[in-house]
């Protein structure tokens, strides 16, 4: 047989087993092994970028360790009270609660860096709260998902990360680049939260009271304070992106270790109480963990990051192999030839599209990116903006069928299957859609916050 029918073989074997629901990193690599084989090349490739990547690249640290950071201010209960923050100054509206959430899903955002690890946060402790709420369970399953997606804009973010490192561009400017889209995600899909909800009538109102946000804003004064530490430091150049990671690791596990003690002299008072029912003392201190709850919550961690770190590391893999194939000279020939600066933009974001709808932004950024920047780059798009609006792109890509990684995550955490979701999910990729454009028209919302430009 020829090699282009091995190749279209390959390729639907590997198609054909991820239909069946084997796990994106065994598909990526049942096609990387077999392409291998059939163009002549090393297999001992594979194991050599397994090691290279991480061993190589002191930035990609960063990533297990903003992982870490989720992990602890979930555990420690600074993520609970940043959702009754986050709902004290939105419950009056109508759909507060659902606004809300995309909020918390913000200010998770804000310090942990991951979108998987905001959907499950914020869908786990909102959810049952928004069904109590009269809020339609599909529709709390859809924005949960939703909200995830500022996961990887809001700074800090782990797919920044990977990109800076991939294309060499200075990951705090990267960080910097994303705050104004990552707002801007945030309040459109806020937008539509009030227009479905007043539609349908969902969600109880509470009053807006002065006194509930600030008792609220001291009882998330410790969440703040982590979003400042990492902010400060890397936008100031005190920390690289690793090292403010770091940091915020180890101030996490500080505020984990004392509030425990602080929290059992309270009597252990019950962190689902309204804020009006505690005390302001009780607000300060969160309820913390233990040093044997340690292990358990790096374990947890761990096993994110053995996932996405494989995914990585095999995708720079298929990414060669794509290049040894031509693809990338047949992609870059094919945007190339649409012409002008906007025909030549909009077509890369197109591709960003389709390739989000069907691989994890990981691979998506890995694949793609080496391709797409320089020949943005061409044309005359700054590459901070289009680092930028290349990931706004993947991050829509988590809430796209057919893969769409958080409405997995969010049918796992809220028990809501992932077609039921799709319902209520399409406006929320329409809002994105607009923010994405927006964001590719409008150089200076990427830029304006960074220096000497």
């Amino acid at each position: 047989m020829s090699d282009s029918l091995w190749i279209t073989l390959i390729s639907l074997g590997a198609t054909g087993v991820f239909l069946l629901g084997v796990p994106v990193l065994l598909v990526i690599g049942i096609w990387v092994i077999g392409m291998s084989l059939l163009l002549g090349l090393p297999l001992d490739n594979l194991g050599s970028a397994l090691s290279d990547v991480f061993t190589d690249g002191f930035a990609l640290l960063a990533m297990p360790l903003f992982i870490l950071t989720g992990d602890l201010i979930n555990q420690s209960g600074i993520a609970r009270r940043m959702s009754d923050f986050a709902y004290s100054c939105l419950g009056w509206l109508r759909g507060g609660l659902a606004m809300a959430a995309i909020g918390a899903c913000g200010l998770f955002a804000a310090i942990s860096g991951s979108n998987s690890a905001t959907t499950a946060t914020i869908g786990s402790m909102l959810h049952p709260e928004m069904k109590k709420g009269g809020y339609d369970e599909r529709f709390s399953a859809a924005t949960a998902a939703a909200g995830g997606t500022l996961g990887i804009i809001i700074p800090p973010s782990i797919i920044f990360i990977v990109y800076g490192f991939l294309m060499n561009l200075p990951i705090s400017e990267l960080f910097v680049a994303g705050i104004i889209p990552g707002l801007l995600m945030g309040l459109a899909m806020m937008a539509f939260c009030w227009v479905i909800c007043s539609i349908n009538g969902w969600g109880h109102l509470i009053r807006l009271q002065p006194s509930r946000v600030f008792k609220t804003a001291i009882g998330s004064w410790l969440g703040f304070f982590a979003i400042g530490i990492v902010l400060w430091g890397i936008y100031t150049g005190k920390f690289s992106p690793t090292e403010a990671a770091a940091v915020t690791v180890a101030f996490c596990v500080v505020v984990g270790f004392v509030s425990l003690p602080l929290h059992k002299m309270m009597g252990s008072p019950s962190e689902d109480r309204p804020p009006s029912e505690r005390s302001y003392g009780e607000m300060l201190v969160v309820r913390g963990f233990s040093p044997i709850d340690i292990p358990k919550i790096t374990l947890r961690s761990a096993q994110i990051t053995g996932i996405l770190a494989p995914l990585i590391a095999i995708s720079v893999v298929m990414q060669q192999i794509l290049s040894v194939m031509g693809a990338e000279d047949a992609i870059g020939g094919f945007v190339r030839s649409m012409g002008g600066y906007y025909p030549v933009l909009f077509t890369a974001m197109a591709i960003v599209f389709v390739t989000g709808m069907v691989l994890e932004s990981l691979p998506t950024t890995i694949i793609m990116a080496p391709i797409l920047a320089p020949i943005a780059a061409s044309i005359g798009v700054d590459p901070i903006q289009f680092a930028v609006i290349f990931l706004v792109g993947a991050s829509i890509g988590f809430i796209t069928p057919p893969y769409g990684l958080n409405l997995y995550v969010a049918a796992g955490v809220t028990g809501v299957s992932y077609f039921r979701i799709l319902r209520y999910i399409y406006p929320y990729i329409l809002a994105l859609v607009a923010v994405w454009i927006l964001v590719a028209l409008v150089p200076s919302l990427s830029t304006m916050l960074l220096p000497n430009r």
